[in-house]
């Protein structure tokens, strides 16, 4: 990793907002891809991008219920897409290729957690198909118009959640050993980190370059959808009657702090030059040890070039893809 994993100092902090890290920042004239950016995270990032002069498409699976959702918000266009669905991913990028824009911003957004045991069409486990390999391919199918922006970056929302996996490259479909819906969550989470890691290696020498970031813990997005009322209770980010904590240098965020770490990934000055690192709070997350009871920070399985390039070989073999 040539970019070392420390905070540079960024002048924003977890109480930051989205709003106010995109201030002063005109991005007219470039093209963003958000994906689940009709929806509690993705869609605070998509409604700042666009309202600084990008063109935000969103890729949705529920056509409907994303048009509805963006349909107050000018240069927001939904696209199809289904993360889990090969033939899918294929044709939403062919249209975008077909366009001949440039890509200058794309976001992975789009996620699932803790759900109950369920599969793709290959057999291939929800989370890691969904929040890791779906995203694969897409930037993989991309990477034509993500070189031609001449200053793309790719942003992987990843999670703190990474702490309680990494990737099991012998078994990453649960095929061999009990599936538990958060370790195949951590797994997935530190998947997102390792690709950044090495689409950056493999990026930069054509201007591509990639973040990966933990947004914070935020309760009031569907991704929550699987946890019963009483274990996001015991958890301490809802309070009693229900209400969500919000405490952000606790780590307990609104939408618009938890999308702030996104797009100041996506847009910073502070970052120019370096890319393949995890971040929080906007900025370079701290490197701690595996065995670390921090509450943030990122563990060494998720930032590990090895561990990045082994990923990315198996990624290409599950999917059949590649950028190059």
């Amino acid at each position: 990793m040539s970019t070392p994993q420390a905070p540079i100092g960024s002048g924003f902090g977890a109480a930051s907002t989205a709003a106010d890290v995109i201030a002063g920042h005109d991005l007219s004239g470039k093209v963003a891809i958000v994906t689940g950016g009709y929806s509690g995270l993705g869609l605070e990032t998509a409604r700042v991008l666009a309202e600084a002069g990008a063109r935000v498409v969103v890729p949705a699976r529920n056509l409907e219920k994303a048009k509805a959702a963006v349909q107050s918000i000018p240069g927001l266009a939904v696209e199809k897409l289904d993360l889990m669905d090969l033939s899918s991913i294929d044709d939403f990028a062919d249209r975008f290729l077909a366009s001949g824009e440039p890509l200058h911003l794309l976001v992975n957004n789009a996620a699932v957690m803790a759900n109950p045991l369920t599969r793709d069409a290959r057999g291939y486990e929800s989370q890691f198909s969904t929040n890791h390999l779906g995203h694969f391919q897409l930037t993989a199918r991309l990477w034509p118009a993500l070189v031609e922006a001449e200053g793309a970056r790719v942003v992987a929302v990843s999670s703190r959640g990474h702490i309680f996996s990494g990737v099991d490259f012998d078994d990453p479909n649960f095929e061999n050993r009990e599936y538990a819906p958060y370790l195949a969550y951590g797994q997935s989470k530190s998947a997102n980190a390792l690709f950044a890691v090495s689409l950056d290696a493999l990026g930069a020498k054509h201007g591509v370059r990639a973040f990966s970031l933990h947004p914070g813990g935020i309760v009031t997005t569907n991704l929550v959808r699987h946890q019963s009322s009483d274990f996001l209770k015991a958890s301490g980010y809802v309070d009693q009657d229900g209400k969500p904590v919000i405490d952000p240098e606790n780590n307990k965020k609104t939408i618009e702090q938890g999308a702030s770490t996104i797009v100041w990934c996506a847009v910073s000055e502070k970052l120019e030059g370096l890319g393949g690192v995890y971040c929080e709070n906007c900025d370079i997350a701290i490197a701690v040890p595996g065995d670390s009871t921090e509450m943030l920070g990122v563990r060494p399985w998720a930032t590990n070039p090895e561990f990045a390039e082994r990923l990315w070989q198996l990624s290409e073999r599950l999917t059949g893809f590649t950028a190059s």
